[in-house]
């Protein structure tokens, strides 16, 4: 088990940017491993992404940004990758890839960008994140001809590519998030015990090792919608399963399963209505429940390899037990055979 990672996520109108900022300053002061913010450019109320995050990232010391998820369509790669790559330079490498295939095509068509199937948006996006690594980490000049995007002779910036994390929801994007991502966000606030969860995270997993990539090498990172309350709930999980929240407490005891029991990488904190958490909730997040469930998982996660090299040291003595046994019997039995043909040799002088 890593290092397991929280932030939290932003409703980002530009009338509530300076609350915005305030939030993303205590999360940095507090610990908090990122922030997210959506991107949806077609809409003028909003924050721009990644202008938005470049600013907060030259304001803080340690939280890293997140688009959660990129607007691909309206992002070209090679531009994005000149974007991340300079945020990642500029900051200590306090950048998360966010990325999506673009799931409002109306609107993202009212920009002018031309409208792709569901199959070549998925296509777009696999060879957008080949090509965002292909554009970092120094190396000789890159061409790349791929069906949708297409680049010459360009150089890859000196700085490595950041963390990948999608948004996949498709078989074909979960497949290739599997592929080529190093993170996946599963979509619609899913979590570990939803039906979204079993049945997309298998997809990941087969077409990473398809490719013979280790299916752990790709995160699960949840967007988690809820409540942290100062009294414990007497329900933390609505009719439907969803989860609701809790105390510190409950949510500790509930995310340290999602740890240890499911694989979980990290969480991003929503307020319950997918907005941006207070400054009382994000306090409590950071201070309360963070360090809590990293301390519960790594202990838990120690338990378990004490008593699996327990196990496995046991099973050793079991074994030795055998094999002496078995050599003790063999003795035995070549003793019997000597002693055997001794008794049946002739007497001397018959």
């Amino acid at each position: 088990m890593g290092n397991v990672v929280f932030g939290f996520g932003a409703h980002d109108g530009i009338t509530d940017g300076p609350e915005w900022l305030r939030l993303t300053t205590q999360a940095d002061r507090d610990g908090l491993d990122h922030f997210s913010l959506s991107d949806h450019p077609y809409l003028g109320g909003r924050l721009d992404a990644y202008a938005a995050i470049g600013l907060v990232l030259g304001r803080t010391e340690r939280i890293a940004g997140l688009a959660n998820v990129t607007n691909l369509p309206t992002r070209p790669p090679a531009i994005l990758a000149r974007t991340v790559g300079t945020l990642s330079a500029l900051s200590g490498g306090r950048v998360v890839l966010g990325m999506g295939a673009g799931g409002r095509w109306d609107r993202i068509a009212d920009m002018g960008v031309p409208r792709l199937s569901a199959g070549e948006a998925v296509e777009a996006f696999e060879e957008a994140i080949v090509l965002i690594r292909l554009l970092s980490g120094g190396g000789d000049p890159v061409t790349f001809e791929g069906k949708h995007y297409r680049v010459t002779n360009l150089e890859p910036a000196p700085v490595g590519a950041p963390k990948v994390w999608t948004g996949s929801v498709g078989r074909k994007s979960l497949a290739a998030t599997g592929r080529v991502a190093d993170g996946w966000i599963p979509g619609h606030a899913a979590d570990w015990l939803s039906a979204r969860y079993r049945e997309s995270r298998p997809v990941i997993d087969e077409a990473a090792a398809a490719v013979d990539r280790d299916p752990s090498e790709v995160a699960t990172v949840y967007n988690l919608p809820g409540r942290i309350t100062e009294r414990a709930l007497p329900a933390t999980r609505d009719g439907d399963g969803r989860w609701l929240g809790g105390s510190p407490a409950q949510w500790v005891e509930e995310l340290t399963g999602a740890v240890v029991e499911h694989g979980a990488a990290g969480f991003t904190l929503f307020s319950p209505t997918g907005g941006t958490p207070d400054g009382v909730t994000l306090g409590r997040w950071a201070n309360e429940v963070a360090p809590a469930v990293r301390a519960a998982a790594s202990q838990a996660t120690a338990v378990r390899a004490a008593a699996s090299q327990a196990t496995a040291v046991r099973a050793a003595a079991s074994q030795a037990t055998a094999v002496r046994t078995t050599a003790s019997q063999a003795t035995a039995v070549r003793a019997a055979v000597s002693l055997g043909g001794r008794s049946a040799a002739p007497a001397p002088g018959r």
